[in-house]
């Protein structure tokens, strides 16, 4: 059955409040106009249902907010519930608030190396890169875990099945990602505050990992971030030394945040 069609002041009606909920994620009217190169008049019109944007102005409207046209038709939960269970209305004002528009200056595009303390033996660390990019509104992160400690479990060590990708979320005072292997074979999630530096480009915090307890091995350890930006000679440098080492490979600043000598709590 063909649904009915929708009369003009329909259309402005769902439209004017699709945008009201959109525009909830912004500090001000005034700036988001701004952002989208419409008067603000003539936005305010859109929000209040009176006026309808031309098409191009629609079409510059959807591209911002990455919707497409059944903004004109459905609330804008359920057309994003249907693609996206996070931005869905069960989610959306608790996990998917986070994922959104995270700003660069609070966790930056680009590479970063990392280290922690091994799960399985305390003596041993582990440095490795990860490299973070935002798409559509929200940021994920990708590395692979390093050949030894797949190995010391006996897992498959090939380019996939090492290969773990994420979504990162903004938290009040800092930022926490939840992490898988492919077809989440294991997990992990990770919490992340900026620290002071000389270059501000270093984050400290912990990693969990998704496993029953055991005799054997920890579940949390404290965790370094460190910014390499888009310097791709770095980056290839640091993947070439990724795996295990000892506390002494470490950089003087990630022995200093990791602090091996202090019981993590």
């Amino acid at each position: 059955m063909i649904a009915p069609l929708k009369k003009p002041s329909e259309l402005r009606r769902m439209f004017g409040e699709n945008l009201c909920s959109l525009a909830k994620g912004y500090p001000s009217i005034s700036e988001l106009s701004r952002r989208l190169g419409i008067n603000r008049t003539q936005f305010n019109r859109y929000l209040s249902g009176e006026s309808f944007p031309r098409p191009d102005v629609l079409a510059r409207i959807c591209s911002f907010f990455e919707i497409d046209a059944r903004v004109l038709l459905e609330p804008v939960d359920r057309i994003r519930a249907a693609s996206d269970p996070v931005s869905g209305d069960f989610l959306s004002n608790f996990v998917g608030t986070g994922t959104r528009n995270l700003p660069e200056d609070i966790f930056p595009n680009g590479f970063y190396s990392f280290s922690r303390r091994g799960f399985l033996d305390a003596d041993q660390f582990v440095r490795g890169l990860v490299f973070v990019k935002r798409d559509k509104g929200s940021t994920f992160i990708r590395g692979y875990e390093p050949r030894e400690a797949m190995d010391a479990q006996g897992l498959t060590i090939d380019h996939q099945a090492r290969e773990f990708r994420g979504l990162i979320l903004q938290q009040e005072e800092g930022i926490a990602a939840f992490v898988s292997r492919r077809n989440s074979m294991t997990s992990s999630f990770n919490y992340l505050h900026r620290v002071a530096s000389f270059e501000n480009n270093f984050w400290v915090g912990y990693v969990t990992r998704t496993v029953r307890e055991s005799m054997m091995g920890d579940r949390a350890t404290r965790l370094v971030y460190e910014h390499l930006g888009s310097d791709l000679g770095r980056a290839r440098q640091v993947a070439a030394n990724a795996g295990y080492c000892s506390i002494g490979d470490l950089s003087a600043f990630h022995q200093r945040l990791l602090q091996p000598n202090d019981p993590f709590r």
